[in-house]
């Protein structure tokens, strides 16, 4: 199925559809105007579709919009991801395809949605890399890191953030002396606490240490990661990153199919 995106000079955008039939979106998701849109497709799509009752309609985010928003912070604040779900369940698309979404949160949120799995990617980092072993960054992220280093048939060696007099430690449960690592999560948005990871990694005699993430923001640039990491893996599902050396990034989003 074919259809056109208009963009006013106001910032409104409009949908056409050319032809009908099944109806796949494509967004990366890491905005409101990218939901808008979505939801202007679909709305055309329904009124060309009135009398079609089989034809059936996909929408696939690579990276959403407010997903570590999974639950309302304080009592006085918004619950961000609710908002952000309860826009996309307004669009009634008969699944919701969404990439390593942060939390099952998530999932448990936004009607007939399923989680694209991230693994084939982790998967073509540890064999660029040479099998090194898999660090989970935090509690959080340890039970994704296992099954992913039990189907890679890899070690891993978690890691947990605590407080020691009040100050922020990272303490690594394993050896990672004379080993090579690779950092495995989701999302990177300045990198801080990839960071401290790294550098406590290489003090306690990592060879080199890689971090793997899904969603590669990356919002402060590359410096200090490059103080102590590496190279870095990503799929280009938040933004396109040109960088000859430091970043390998898998394209999951084409341009040419999707909304820009």
């Amino acid at each position: 199925m074919k259809y056109e995106i208009k963009k006013f000079h106001d910032g409104q955008v409009s949908s056409k559809i050319i032809d009908n039939g099944d109806l796949e979106v494509h967004i990366r998701g890491n905005s409101y105007e990218d939901l808008f849109t979505a939801a202007s497709i679909k709305e055309a799509w329904d009124a060309s579709n009135i009398l079609n009752k089989s034809a059936v309609s996909i929408l696939t985010i690579y990276c959403l919009l407010g997903q570590r928003s999974d639950r309302r912070f304080n009592i006085n604040e918004s619950f961000d991801l609710k908002i952000i779900s309860k826009f996309i369940n307004s669009m009634n698309f008969n699944k919701v395809q969404i990439l390593h979404p942060h939390s099952p949160i998530t999932l448990a949120l936004i009607d007939n949605s399923e989680k694209i799995s991230h693994f084939d990617f982790v998967k073509k980092a540890y064999n660029s890399i040479g099998s090194p072993v898999l660090i989970s960054p935090d509690a959080g992220a340890y039970k994704e890191a296992h099954d992913i280093a039990e189907k890679l048939n890899a070690d891993l060696i978690p890691s947990n953030k605590i407080r020691v007099d009040g100050e922020p430690m990272v303490k690594i449960q394993g050896d990672v002396n004379d080993k090579e690592c690779l950092i495995v999560d989701d999302l990177a948005d300045g990198g801080r606490t990839f960071i401290y990871l790294a550098e406590e990694l290489k003090k306690q005699g990592a060879l080199k240490v890689h971090l793997y993430v899904t969603h590669g923001q990356f919002n402060f640039g590359f410096d200090e990661l490059k103080e102590n990491i590496d190279s870095v893996y990503c799929t280009n599902s938040y933004k396109d990153i040109i960088d000859d050396y430091f970043v390998t990034q898998y394209k999951v989003f084409q341009k040419s199919t999707s909304l820009s």
